[in-house]
């Protein structure tokens, strides 16, 4: 072990009077202050345990600059919690006090829920609908504003963000010239990859903070590659690796809104093995007390999702969401909530993975969301949005809203498969609720017959016709009742169909008339209904 760092403790301060008090999954804080001499980023142990009842919990702390070390807690629980903390320096060991945590409007992290979905930590469904914005929180303030103010309107619940900038031109010259890293230095000639740098940080917090409040999930991206041999953040060492993702779990596992991505494009980054990242995901794991979401984001070779330490699939593979069948597959693999988070984007770019047209960006999310998966968005228009944010000029997000309300509108546990062997455009509740998804197709009838799953003969059902590009709904006049079962489906007792416009991108919606009524995601807003197509 490297020589304990000396520590000339001026003052010893365990958060201030105010934040005796802290909400229900809200940030608690212990800050020690005093000078330091040596490397506290390297030589420095603390922790600090909080026990509340039978509860305990034990987040790491981490030197914060200007002789400032703390150690933040998220309480997961109402009532009063004890606190110690541990240091192997005795200055800044035994320190203990109390804290009360009062109820709130938070719901807590995210979790994994009924296997293939999500809720919040108090239950309630989560629906991921993420965007991709790489590079906003290394933007000037007058563009992180504008799009927070675009975010604030924008259907998205859900970003995807680096922890690290990428190397670009104008991030070393010109009017966006970076002036702070994540490690002590300004170029690769000179970062100290044993110190970090808290500025850097201060800044990102505050970013995840913003987005919090608007009440935004925050992907973070770990690790990435694109520096092009230039700053060197993606040939960093394993034991650099190993103390910046410690380093990222002491400061943000407190943030409610936290996901862990591990890296994007990890095969991209070639020194780091796939038992690199099955290590970085284990030091997550261990270091997390409140075991955020954790996944990893590919390129050209696809990680095992099915290791333990992966709660969901983060996948950039863009065939399985352009045709039907392949997200019920991915389910049936994995076992585990399916969330294409790259799956081309809107766009006007030279690069082929940044021509979608809003209609086709938004056939795949309706072909993720039929499939019992999610999918996430993206923009590059004029080169704008995934990279810097600021505002959105595709057509896609209107839609993905209207779909987003559907969605939450429907089953609380969310959309299954129906009958996914042989009719793969539709999921839903069997018994109670479907939806199927047309795409390409231009029929102009339905014949009203169902997998016949959970069905009885006498049920009766209503149906909507949704077009999905032009955010209409139009009840279908009538109830239609079943017949007769057959081994496979069951039909209208009278042949009905439903007449449908012979358009692309359409969409139905059967919902069970006179049984239990289909338990709903509270807060799900129904879209509004028009009466003719």
């Amino acid at each position: 072990m490297k020589k304990l760092l000396s520590l000339l403790l001026l003052a010893c301060t365990i958060g201030a009077s105010a934040q005796d008090r802290v909400e229900n999954f809200g940030m608690f804080e212990i800050a020690l202050t005093g000078y330091a001499a040596g490397n506290p980023d390297i030589d420095l142990e603390l922790s600090a345990t909080f026990t509340h009842d039978k509860e305990s919990y034990t987040p790491e702390g981490f030197y914060d600059g200007d002789g400032v070390y703390k150690i933040r807690f998220m309480p997961p629980v109402v009532g009063q919690w004890r606190y110690v903390t541990h240091s192997n320096h005795p200055d800044l060991n035994g320190k203990s006090g109390t804290l009360t945590s009062v109820a709130s409007a938070n719901k807590g992290p995210v979790r994994v829920a009924n296997v293939y979905h999500f809720a919040y930590s108090d239950g309630a469904p989560f629906r991921p609908f993420g965007t991709t914005l790489y590079e906003w929180a290394f933007q000037p303030e007058s563009k992180k504003l504008e799009t927070l103010a675009t975010l604030r309107q924008a259907p998205f619940n859900k970003v995807r963000m680096l922890a690290v900038p990428p190397y670009k031109q104008y991030y070393v010259e010109g009017a966006n010239r970076l002036t702070q890293f994540p490690y002590q230095g300004t170029s690769r000639a000179d970062f100290d990859f044993s110190r970090f740098n808290p500025a850097y940080f201060h800044s990102l917090e505050r970013d995840v903070k913003r987005l919090s409040d608007l009440g935004l999930q925050v992907d973070l991206i770990i690790f990435r590659p694109y520096d092009k041999g230039q700053w060197g953040f993606d040939t960093t060492s394993d034991l650099t690796n190993q103390r910046f993702v410690r380093h990222l779990v002491a400061r943000f596992a407190a943030f409610q809104n936290i996901w862990w991505s591990m890296a994007n494009e990890n095969s991209y980054i070639r020194h780091l093995t796939d038992e690199d990242f099955d290590r970085y995901f284990q030091i997550v794991q261990k270091y997390d007390p409140y075991g955020h979401l954790r996944s990893i984001h590919n390129a050209d070779r696809i990680y095992d999702y099915n290791k333990p330490w992966v709660t969901h699939v983060s996948l950039q593979y863009y065939n399985a969401v352009k045709v039907f069948g392949v997200s019920p597959l991915l389910r049936d693999i994995y076992r585990k909530p399916i969330v294409h988070d790259e799956i081309n984007y809107e766009g006007n770019s030279d690069s082929r993975w940044g021509q979608l047209s809003g209609k086709e960006l938004t056939r795949r999310f309706w072909i993720a969301l039929t499939g019992g998966a999610y999918a996430t968005h993206g923009e590059i228009l004029d080169n704008g949005w995934i990279g810097g944010g600021g505002h959105l000029a595709g057509t896609s997000p209107p839609r993905i809203g209207f779909l987003r309300q559907i969605v939450e509108a429907g089953p609380s546990r969310g959309l299954t498969p129906i009958d996914q062997a042989f009719v793969m455009n539709a999921a839903g509740k069997a018994g109670e609720y479907y939806l199927y998804y047309f795409g390409d197709e231009q029929p102009t009838e339905w014949p009203f017959v169902l997998p016949v799953k959970e069905l009885q003969k006498g049920m009766r059902f209503k149906a909507d016709i949704i077009d999905t590009w032009n955010m209409r709904i139009t009840p279908v006049p009538g109830t239609f009742e079943l017949g007769d079962a057959t081994r496979y489906t069951v039909a209208d007792k009278d042949k009905k169909t439903i007449t449908l416009p012979g358009r692309p991108y359409m969409a139905l919606r059967i919902e069970r008339v006179g049984g239990a009524p289909v338990e709903k995601a509270p807060g799900g807003k129904p879209p509004v209904l028009e009466e003719e197509l």
